[in-house]
């Protein structure tokens, strides 16, 4: 009754299409979540270090009262 859309020699060049365009998708959405990624690891690491200053900080203190 009805025939294909597209005959199929042409409709095989969409189909990559298709693919390559979802592709280039998922390999943009993996750099942006790497980007993220390592900018949450940079501000952990800045929000542990700055504790383990705090740390530092509290016990020369305690020491110092304890003389």
């Amino acid at each position: 009754m009805f025939g294909p859309a597209l005959p199929l020699d042409e409709a095989g060049k969409y189909v990559a299409a298709a693919y390559l365009v979802f592709l280039a998708l998922i390999l943009i959405y993996v750099a942006i979540m790497a980007g993220r990624l390592s900018r949450i690891e940079r501000d952990l690491n800045e929000v542990a270090d700055l504790l383990e200053q705090r740390t530092a900080t509290s016990e020369d203190e305690r020491e110092t009262v304890a003389r």
